[in-house]
This record gives structure tokens, C-alpha cells and sequence, in this order.
């Protein structure tokens, strides 16, 4: 009888057990690891010297770490100004069902995050080329004078921005079209009775109705604009011109794997979470302002 009680309060640890030894190894062990990696000075493997919070001191002091925050934050909030009242436009679209072949629309738009950012990042690189470009070539034929997309430095975070809306639109395109498909038609049906035309209904019932979705968005595109690396690495060679494209993942990068300052890249790294994380209350703190 204690036998069975025993193997009873037992089988639910003995399950748990695989993911918490997983979770220990992959999860909880790095950050602890990453923690005391940002207070010491790496160079290579020859080189790792306890230096305590100085890497935290020299970072607040780092332009180019400076720099590089201020491009990622203006990826992130043209990304979420731009993208996602396109991804809403996209769904309202393709929501409808007498639209004619909606799926392949659904279909077609969510394709392109399936490819790979290094793939599209090469691809973009033919479509924004000075000489044999498709956008310049149709600017030059208007008449306009042909733009250096990827090298001038007025230019290159904006043909980032574009490039992550392309990618990224149809993605959360998928997101809005199921908040719109859980929003009771009674609703409409009820406002179109109250007089309420169409951009009433829009106001009062769609946008309440998906609120909690876009908020979602808002904070998991500025979280994952904050990881961009891929695109400016590719398509703008590493940053470039100069650090014109610099964002904080090149960044940490080039110190980390390039320069091997392990140590600097993971204060760095614990610097951004701290950003994160503000910004993220901040938004939810808005979010939940804003939906009361």
C-alpha cells in the first residue's frame, strides 16, 4: 500500500524529470554561465581575467554599443509602425469569404518567411543594385535619379526596414486573421443595426476585438527586431558603410566571435535583456492602459 502511494506522488516528478535535466542543461545553466562570463576578460582562449563589473562601466561609455541601440530602436519602431498595420491590411484582405482564392493569397503572402534570411538577404542584394537593380532601374525610368541603396548611409536602416516588412508582414498577417476569425459576427450585425457604417465598425468592434493580438505583436516584433542580425550582415556586408547598419546582435557578434571578448559580448547581451524587458513592461503597461 505505502508502495503504490509512494509510486503514485513519484510518477509525476519521474515524467517531469527529462524536461527539468533538460531544461537545467540548456537554459539555466547558460545564463547562470553567461552571468559570471560578463564580469570577467576574455581574448581568445589564452585569456580570461576576473575584472568584475568593469565590462558593465566600459559599456555604458562604448559609442559605437550607443550607436548601434539607437539603429536597432529605429528598425523595431518603424517595423512596428509599418508592418503591422500592413499585416492588418493583409488579413482583412484575405478574411472575407467571398474573396476569390483567398488561400493562395493567404499562401502567397505568408511564403516569404519561410526563406531564409541569408537567401533573401542575397536575393535583395540583386533587386537594390546601383547598375542592374529592378528598383533603380524603374526610378531611372520615372525619370529619378538612381539611389545606392546598401551604401549610402541615409538609406541602408530604411532598405533594412523594408526588407523586414517584407519578410515579416505575411507572418503576422496570420495572427490578425485569427483574431478576426474569433470575433462574433453578432457584433457586426449589432452595430450595422445601430447605423454604424464601415469605418465605425472597424474602430468599435474590429479593433477592440484584436487588441490582444496586436499588443502581442508589438512586443514579439520589437523583441525579435532587437535580434536582427542576419540581414544587415548579408545584405549590408557585416554593418556596413561603416557602422551605418550596425545593429546591437552585429554588434555583440563582432566582439564576441570576431574579437573574442566573450566576456564584454555577454555583458553586453545582459545589458540588452535589462532593455528589453523595459521596454516590454512598458508596453504592456500601455497595452493594458490603453484596452481599459
Amino acid at each position: 500500500m505505502n508502495g503504490a502511494r509512494w509510486s503514485q506522488r513519484a510518477a509525476p516528478f519521474f515524467f517531469l524529470a527529462p524536461f527539468g535535466l533538460v531544461f537545467l542543461v540548456f537554459t539555466v545553466y547558460p545564463l547562470a554561465h553567461s552571468v559570471v562570463l560578463s564580469l570577467r576578460q576574455t581574448v581568445g582562449t589564452g585569456v580570461d581575467v576576473y575584472i568584475g563589473p568593469r565590462n558593465y562601466g566600459e559599456l555604458l561609455r562604448d559609442g559605437v554599443f550607443w550607436g548601434a541601440l539607437g539603429r536597432t530602436v529605429y528598425f523595431a519602431a518603424l517595423s512596428v509602425l509599418i508592418q503591422l498595420p500592413i499585416a492588418l491590411g493583409l488579413a482583412l484582405l484575405v478574411h472575407g469569404k467571398g474573396v476569390p482564392l483567398r488561400a493562395i493569397f493567404r499562401t502567397t503572402f505568408f511564403l516569404p518567411v519561410l526563406v531564409g534570411a541569408v537567401f533573401i538577404g542575397v536575393a535583395f542584394k540583386r533587386i537594390y543594385g546601383v547598375q542592374d537593380g529592378v528598383i533603380n532601374a524603374l526610378l531611372v525610368t520615372l525619370g529619378f535619379t538612381a539611389i545606392d541603396w546598401l551604401r549610402d548611409p541615409a538609406f541602408v536602416m530604411n532598405t533594412l526596414v523594408f526588407t523586414g516588412v517584407w519578410m515579416f508582414a505575411g507572418f503576422n498577417m496570420v495572427y490578425f486573421l485569427a483574431g478576426l476569425q474569433g470575433i462574433p459576427t453578432e457584433l457586426y450585425e449589432a452595430a450595422t443595426v445601430d447605423g454604424a457604417n464601415v469605418w465605425q465598425r472597424f474602430c468599435h468592434v474590429t479593433i477592440p476585438g484584436i487588441w490582444p493580438i496586436a499588443a502581442f505583436l508589438i512586443t514579439a516584433s520589437t523583441i525579435g527586431s532587437f535580434g536582427l542580425f542576419d540581414l544587415p550582415w548579408v545584405l549590408t556586408d557585416r554593418g556596413g558603410p561603416g557602422r551605418a547598419s550596425t545593429t546591437l546582435m552585429v554588434y555583440l557578434y563582432e566582439r564576441g566571435f570576431l574579437a573574442g571578448d566573450l566576456g564584454y559580448a555577454a555583458a553586453m547581451g545582459w545589458m540588452i535583456t535589462v532593455i528589453l524587458l523595459v521596454i516590454a513592461l512598458a508596453q504592456l503597461k500601455l497595452s493594458r492602459a490603453w484596452q481599459e
